[in-house]
């Protein structure tokens, strides 16, 4: 959606290369040396764009999601469907301006939007390519597609240039959070980080067709043995946010990565039973949150795309 936004919080002259603070780790790694903790160095580094059709339906629609999967990640998620890029480090290393034409050409295919999937870490970068872009008249909305661990330095940068956010909010419990995506401070950082989209976005707008075209939709997907943290995420967003945003209740957790090989997470190692969702789906009823809900057969090994480079 091509508009007159605010100025970016990037300067011309500011650079990622030095002392990188970009996300809640603020490792301070000097990325035209060497990778940061997320895994990468100053180059955009991606693994996939097409058409992605599996999004909620307000944001895939029937023409599909123009989805960019960027490779590395400053999370540990210990069952990510999407380790071969995001600790595997899968991908190719793109110009700004070569992200900038992935954009075009997403539109161009039909794409309701431009869905940036995990960018925290190359935010810099993706401002510069949005930037340019537009310029060159894309008019597409704006999706932030993230794993909701974010700085609200970071996400400030962004003011006049996201139209929508979809952070998840993973977890309630610090232990929680830190034994299976290494994330200290999870739920206090994801909430300050969906005030600041919720700022930015404002409440949900959608087009005539339904198609979500500014707003914020928090994500959170019902983990096996954990379904007493979802009723509390899904307590205390209902009672913070309420009616200013969308919520999604996932039901597709599938094991991937380490909980099937690592005897330390073995409760994990298995999809979530009817009892479980149900517990959450309840408690997104009782928070009269509105928004979608996936049905439970939804947790399938294909939905996951092939980071084969298809776009890039």
């Amino acid at each position: 959606m091509a508009r007159e936004g605010k100025k970016s919080g990037m300067n011309e002259n500011e650079s990622v290369n030095e002392k990188c603070e970009l996300c809640p780790r603020r490792c301070g790694a000097e990325r035209s040396k060497g990778a940061g903790f997320c895994g990468m160095g100053e180059r955009i580094v991606a693994a996939r764009a097409g058409l992605h059709y599996w999004e909620e339906p307000c944001i895939s629609g029937e023409r599909g999601s123009g989805a960019v999967f960027f490779s590395g990640c400053m999370m540990r998620c210990r069952f990510c469907q999407n380790s071969e890029i995001s600790r595997g480090k899968k991908g190719k290393e793109i110009s700004e301006e070569r992200l900038s034409e992935i954009f075009l050409e997403l539109e161009e295919q039909g794409a309701l939007n431009i869905n940036l999937v995990n960018p925290t870490h190359f935010v810099p970068q993706i401002i510069r390519s949005l930037e340019i872009a537009r310029k060159q008249g894309l008019r597409v909305p704006i999706v932030y597609n993230s794993g909701g661990y974010e700085r609200v330095e970071t996400l400030k940068m962004l003011d006049g240039l996201v139209d929508i956010y979809l952070p998840d909010v993973k977890y309630f419990d610090d232990e929680l959070a830190v034994k299976l995506s290494g994330a200290p401070s999870y739920f206090e950082i994801a909430m300050r980080a969906v005030s600041e989209m919720i700022r930015q976005t404002g409440k949900p707008v959608f087009d005539k067709s339904g198609i979500l075209q500014k707003g914020t939709v928090v994500r959170h997907l019902v983990l096996p043995n954990c379904y007493k943290d979802s009723v509390e995420v899904i307590k205390r967003v209902g009672e913070r946010f309420g009616g200013e945003i969308l919520f999604s209740l996932m039901s597709q957790y599938t094991p991937f990565g380490e909980v099937k090989t690592n005897p330390d997470f073995a409760k994990m190692n298995r999809r979530i039973t009817t009892f479980e969702y149900q517990k959450a789906l309840d408690a997104v009823l009782e928070a009269g949150l509105q928004g979608f809900m996936q049905e439970k057969s939804s947790a399938k090994e294909e939905y996951t795309p092939s980071f084969d480079l298809t776009g890039i």
